[in-house]
């Protein structure tokens, strides 16, 4: 059963929370995994280049993907997080390239989607 989006809401910012607490950062990918919408062995294969880019493996809409988006970021800015832009890189054997989160390969998406979310440090 889909989740409505106040549903979806508080089950974000439960998971935020506890990526925070886990990791001390807040990233997409995890996101997207710990609601069940990418699973993992679809990750591991897209960080393997066996899946052109990581969009065609979330298992929800672009609509709602780009609700989870602008969710976490809210939340993250509330929480006064620093936004940090981390580049994917292929895993594997052979020269490492950056991977692609997007169909369209947007570039304002692509630095979206490889945003991460971090703890400032107490004296920063």
């Amino acid at each position: 059963m889909a989740l409505s989006r106040s549903d979806l809401e508080k089950k974000l910012n439960l998971i935020t929370g506890e990526l925070i607490q886990e990791k001390g950062y807040i990233c997409y990918v995890d996101v997207f995994q710990k609601l069940g919408y990418l699973d993992k062995t679809d990750y591991e294969a897209w960080r393997m280049r066996k899946i052109p880019y990581l969009e065609k493996s979330i298992k929800i809409n672009f609509g709602k993907i780009n609700f989870i988006l602008k969710q976490v970021e809210a939340s993250s800015n509330m929480g006064k997080l620093k936004a940090s832009f981390t580049a994917y890189k292929s895993w594997g054997k052979g020269s490492k390239i950056d991977l692609r989160f997007t169909k369209s390969g947007s570039l304002n998406l692509e630095r979206v989607f490889s945003t991460h979310f971090v703890k400032r440090h107490k004296n920063a």
